[in-house]
């Protein structure tokens, strides 16, 4: 098992020097491996109107009412990505008890900054209007992305802009979970990056910009060996939050890169890294919603 599993790692590995993003053929097999009982998944669910806008939920078979709810955004250079590639994510989370929600966004070119951040507030307005239909705690929402989802996470849970516009206060979510984010990637060099980020206030893309005292619970998650984002961005996302006054904890995997720190979430590779052990210790831990420590 474990020779497969390192022909998967080599695999991921090498794709992930060439694009920021699981891929098709390592997700497919991840999700291959891992089981399809204890868990039931509600897919293609519209928040809006647009093709990609739509999420599917993983809810546990034995969900009780009050269920902590993950919001789950995915990477891919804001250009590519399908919420059907991350089933292994789904899965762990949902064997965790918490109901989890993997949602697709428009991507470049069919929208540029911020129109993927507005995706993402929009599906998280829905959640919180529509989970406890399903025994999640709508006042236990927690964001949790890899790569530029976590970028988008970050800018939803930092910049009340986004989610007011759907009705929902930043004090309304239970906490922050980035993987291995760009937090703060200026100066922009990829011609398509820039083309992304095409905006007068650079500055304004930036979650670091919005670090401040009203941040919800916060856990970064980054390894050391990361090549393709690289782990000061936790760090210094982290940092900032912390002197604002807010709540940030920042862990460093030891020998992980940016892929391996999202495989670890499958159960076939969970030796990898305790990604899933500290996600849900840190939401099992986290206060009900922060209106709490408001």
């Amino acid at each position: 098992m474990r020779a497969l599993l390192g022909k998967v790692l080599r695999l991921s590995a090498g794709l992930a020097l060439a694009m920021p993003t699981l891929g098709c053929a390592p997700a497919r097999l991840l999700n291959a491996l891992i089981t399809e009982d204890g868990y039931r998944v509600e897919r293609d669910i519209a928040y809006a109107d647009a093709p990609r806008q739509r999420l599917d939920i993983y809810v546990p078979d034995a969900v009780t009412p009050g269920a902590k709810v993950a919001i789950f955004f995915y990477g891919g250079r804001w250009e590519y990505g399908s919420k059907v590639d991350y089933r292994f994510v789904g899965q762990a989370l949902a064997s965790r008890g918490i109901i989890t929600v993997i949602a697709d966004y428009r991507l470049y070119p069919d929208v540029r900054f911020p129109g993927f951040v507005e995706d993402g507030a929009k599906a998280v307005g829905w959640v919180r209007r529509y989970i406890a239909e399903r025994g999640g705690d709508p006042e236990s929402i927690y964001l949790v992305g890899h790569s530029a989802g976590a970028h988008i996470a970050a800018m939803l849970a930092l910049n009340p802009r986004f989610l007011a516009a759907e009705g929902v206060r930043v004090l309304d979510l239970g906490g922050l979970i980035g993987l291995a984010g760009p937090y703060e990637f200026l100066p922009i060099k990829d011609p398509v990056i820039k083309e992304i980020f095409a905006v007068d206030n650079l500055e304004a893309t930036q979650p670091i910009t919005y670090a401040s005292r009203q941040a919800p619970s916060t856990l970064l998650l980054t390894g050391d060996v990361d090549e393709t984002v690289l782990p000061r961005n936790s760090a210094r996302l982290g940092e900032a939050i912390s002197h604002a006054g807010g709540g940030a904890e920042v862990k460093v995997y030891q020998r992980i890169g940016h892929i391996g720190i999202l495989l670890a979430l499958a159960s076939p590779v969970r030796w990898l890294a305790p990604t899933l052990d500290d996600i849900v210790a840190f939401i099992r831990s986290a206060p009900r919603s922060n209106r709490r420590a408001a």
